[in-house]
């Protein structure tokens, strides 16, 4: 039992840290690191335990996991493989619509690779390898933590009341028409409406995206257009039309909010895949409140799921070079000492 001491303490800081940071602001990418880490703990505590009693069940426990993780990463490289594919036909040749295949290629050349260097055993390579599979260590785990957070945070939902709800551009199609994306985004954002009617408030809606170069109108324009043709009054629907970054969607449409009521309260409506990297813009642009997500046809959310967390990697490039530079230093120092 006393080996389960350390790693309950742990998991107990971890948790306080967690929920401590999440009721101060549910906004924070850190909140994914201190839930994963409280879980990680807990599991190790748990594991602990069992071994006091069992160390034989603790052993084939461990065993079992080991295994399904192995199996789980090779499931996971095909999956995403035939995911890509099913990307690339029903939504075009676009590089973004190849990120989850060059995902699962990647895994699968990550084992080859691996495989390779331990049996051609030259030290230049496996320091290379060493480094590859350390800045991949490094990138998966700050993903597990952005995957695990983005469900817990998509599916908390505040009971506050809002007096606007902000509906976030994604692009119009043949530049005109509101695709099956920004449709699933205006159906929410009517719900959330339906919502606050039945608790006899009546948010205005405000709809958020400029006027692409290849586009025909402003967003937010087709966007307001389809929600008075779903039934909504006009005069109920702020237009946003300057922006072009979620960022800009987000600040201008805070601008809008305050000249209609200083201390407002709002939901931000985007789709699910992009609900935590909206909150950490949102918070950056100084917006008061949370992100709700829409449903997305399940085929696409791998790869915009990816597109996501490289977004979030590439606003914090430096701190992640640096991580990454040292992770290849060290094992440079490794073979050379």
């Amino acid at each position: 039992m006393k080996g389960a001491v350390f790693p309950f303490i742990i998991a107990a800081l971890c948790t306080v840290a967690f929920l401590v940071s999440f009721l101060h602001d549910r906004r924070r990418l850190r909140n994914g690191f201190y839930l994963f880490f409280a879980l990680f703990f807990i599991g190790i505590t748990l594991l602990a335990l069992l071994a006091a009693v069992s160390p034989d069940a603790a052993a084939w426990l461990v065993l079992a996991a080991v295994v399904l993780f192995v199996v789980a990463v090779l499931a996971l490289a095909v999956f995403l493989i035939c995911n890509g594919i099913t990307m690339l036909r029903r939504e075009g040749r676009r590089p973004a619509n190849v990120l989850s295949l060059l995902a699962g290629v990647g895994i699968v050349a990550l084992i080859v690779f691996n495989a390779t260097v331990s049996q051609i055993g030259w030290v230049p390579l496996d320091a290379l390898r060493g480094s590859v599979n350390g800045i991949l260590a490094y990138v998966s785990f700050i993903f597990v933590c952005f995957l695990l957070y983005s469900i817990v945070y998509g599916r908390i939902h505040s009971e506050k009341g809002v007096d606007f709800v902000v509906i976030l551009g994604s692009g119009l199609l043949g530049g005109r028409t509101v695709p099956p994306l920004l449709t699933s985004r205006l159906n929410r954002g009517l719900s959330v409406l339906a919502k606050e009617h039945r608790r006899n408030r009546e948010p205005l809606i405000v709809t958020s995206g400029g006027q692409g170069p290849d586009e025909e109108l402003p967003e937010a324009r087709a966007m307001a257009d389809y929600l008075v043709t779903a039934g909504l009054p006009r005069e109920r629907i702020l237009l946003e039309d300057r922006s072009r970054t979620t960022f800009e969607n987000l600040t201008f449409s805070a601008e809008i909010m305050r000249e209609h009521k200083k201390d407002y309260r709002c939901a931000v409506v985007t789709n699910n895949f992009h609900v935590l990297r909206a909150a950490l813009i949102a918070r950056r642009a100084k917006v008061n409140g949370q992100v709700i997500g829409s449903p997305t046809a399940w085929y696409f959310w791998p790869s915009a799921t990816i597109r996501e967390f490289v977004a979030v990697l590439v606003e914090h490039k430096i701190k992640n070079l640096v991580i990454c530079a040292l992770i290849v230093l060290s094992q440079v120092l490794r073979v050379v000492t």
